[in-house]
């Protein structure tokens, strides 16, 4: 596990992560392999009834092409539907990752997370329009401007849907997450495992 571990967070190639522990390259990546899916996170399938969730999607460039395409940073990436907890911050579901290009509105559906949420009441960004997350106020056509109240409750979804992000930017302290060597669904089980690692470092 702890060769799995040095990995994600490293993104150190075999080559380099094998002597660390004294085994082969072959060693190495056949751990990684096996290892791997055993750290992967369970998705929670019952939310408390009073539950806010916040979901969000993330790029993670990724070289097998055969399961990224190029997306809007003109990388071949994979496109991970994440939700979190509002309350806790917690990781409650990640999606299966879906070629890059994929806008978020589509993933979040494809990926399977829409069905896991289920009725639970999700907050999201302008980018999951029709999807019936609850999204900010957008000004109707010919509008200048929102009315006061409608201002408000977007200021207070910035603030309590910028969470997501924050637990993004601590998920992609795992290098592993910025250039993904891994095949097939390798990157989907570094994802679940890092959720996992994510979460217990947030009970303490």
């Amino acid at each position: 596990m702890l060769l799995v571990a040095a990995y994600w967070r490293t993104n150190l190639t075999l080559r380099q992560i094998a002597p660390l522990f004294g085994v082969s390259k072959s060693a190495a990546g056949r751990i990684v392999r096996q290892v791997g899916p055993l750290l992967a996170f369970r998705p929670r399938k019952r939310f408390r009834k009073d539950a806010v969730l916040i979901a969000d999607g993330t790029l993670v460039p990724t070289r097998d092409h055969a399961v990224a395409e190029r997306s809007k940073n003109y990388r071949y990436s994979t496109n991970h539907q994440v939700v979190i907890d509002a309350d806790t911050r917690l990781v409650v579901v990640v999606g299966r990752p879906l070629p890059g290009k994929r806008n978020d509105c589509k993933a979040w559906e494809l990926s399977g997370a829409k069905a896991t949420v289920g009725n639970t009441v999700v907050i999201a960004d302008g980018g999951y329009r029709g999807t019936g997350l609850v999204i900010p106020h957008r000004r109707d056509p010919g509008q200048s401007e929102l009315p006061t109240w409608k201002e408000e409750h977007n200021t207070s979804h910035r603030k309590v849907r910028s969470r997501v992000e924050h637990a993004f930017a601590r998920m992609k302290t795992w290098k592993i997450l910025r250039d993904c060597r891994l095949k097939g669904d390798g990157v989907h089980h570094a994802m679940l495992g890092i959720a996992h690692l994510h979460n217990l470092a947030r009970r303490g």
